[in-house]
Order: C-alpha cells, then structure tokens, then sequence
C-alpha cells in the first residue's frame, strides 16, 4: 500500500497531459500543493473537484448537442 504508485490509466488515449493541467491548476486555484507529504484530503479533494468539472463540460456538450 504504502509507497505504491498510481497505475490509473485514462480511458482515451493522449490526455494525460491535459488531466494533469487540469489537476495543477485547480490544486492552484485552491491553494493546494499536491505531493506524497500531504494529507490524503488535500489531494483527494483536487481529484473531487476535477470529477466535478469533467461532468460539468459533458453536461454542458449534451445541453448543446455535441457528442463527448
């Protein structure tokens, strides 16, 4: 357990990059540093909050009839 690494692997391919932008900048915007040294809460909660706005965006492409 201790010390194991994530191997989550993104379901579309190449957007890895794009995933951790995204956690960057809203661990920003929320005053949090991710790393090992915090708190399991401080980093789940930026993984919250990017499910959030993921489901907010394919709302928002289904209210508009695009397909995700």
């Amino acid at each position: 357990m201790a010390g194991e690494r994530n191997s989550n692997t993104p379901a579309v391919q190449g957007v890895g990059k794009g995933l951790d932008q995204l956690k960057y900048e809203i661990a920003n915007e929320m005053n949090v540093t991710l790393g090992a040294d915090r708190t399991s809460r401080e980093n789940g909660t930026v993984g919250g909050n990017m499910t959030k706005r993921m489901i907010q965006f394919a709302e928002q492409q289904l209210k508009n009839g695009q397909r995700i």
